[in-house]
């Protein structure tokens, strides 16, 4: 393969930027299609942008014969926001999902080695992480410290930067009033709605059935 090329796709790796090299196997030269250029006009444009939606590599057949397509998405994230009892849960399965965790808390008495071990922790704010991370479309971002100060920017942040999952917690009455706040802000009716709020508060889930024996 040309050197060129590899060094190409090793930058757009190394950007987390979405990358897939087509090699045809008549051994004419491979060439790398970057995420969001065009691909109008393009004999394999269906079969590049499943594999840009799936991350699977797999041989295709066109026009000029077989080609096979190697998908090299960036590995998925999860930025956890709040060094919380559901983060302490939250950081093992999303590792067990192969998720790279990281968990930011300005709140050193909650953010400490101690409760996440093996856990990358950041105890700062926000508003001084999170833009350097480098959030993307392969990133998911949790915020679950019911506190505005932290949550609200790691949010706003998360939208703008179009992570693939973006969630909140907090009982129905708290999340109203966090859409409020957003919404003041400025953020976009469509991006709010994009938020995935599930209530924690016992009051707001469904009441149990009563039996008919007591």
């Amino acid at each position: 393969m040309d050197s060129a090329l590899v060094s190409a796709l090793n930058a757009e790796r190394a950007a987390r930027r979405a990358a897939v090299l087509a090699t045809p196997l008549s051994g004419a030269p491979a060439r790398l299609l970057r995420a969001g250029e065009p691909l109008q006009g393009d004999p394999l444009a269906d079969e590049i942008r499943e594999a840009f939606r799936s991350g699977v590599s797999r041989r295709v057949t066109g026009a000029d014969g077989d080609v096979f397509l190697t998908a090299c998405l960036p590995p998925p994230r999860l930025v956890i926001v709040g060094a919380v009892h559901i983060s302490q849960a939250l950081a093992p399965i999303a590792a067990i999902a192969g998720f790279e965790a990281t968990i930011v808390d300005p709140r050193t008495a909650f953010a400490t080695e101690a409760r996440f071990a093996g856990v990358r922790l950041i105890a700062e704010w926000p508003e001084e992480v999170l833009p350097g991370l480098g959030l993307d479309p392969w990133t998911a971002l949790a915020a679950v410290t019911h506190d505005p100060k932290i949550d609200d920017f790691a949010l706003r942040h998360a939208l703008e930067r179009g992570c693939f999952y973006v969630g909140a917690l907090g009982s129905r009455k708290t999340h109203g009033k966090r859409i409020e706040r957003l919404s003041a802000a400025g953020v976009p009716a469509d991006d709010l709605a994009r938020i995935r709020a599930r209530s924690a508060s016992p009051s707001a889930r469904p009441a149990r059935p009563r039996s008919r024996w007591r």
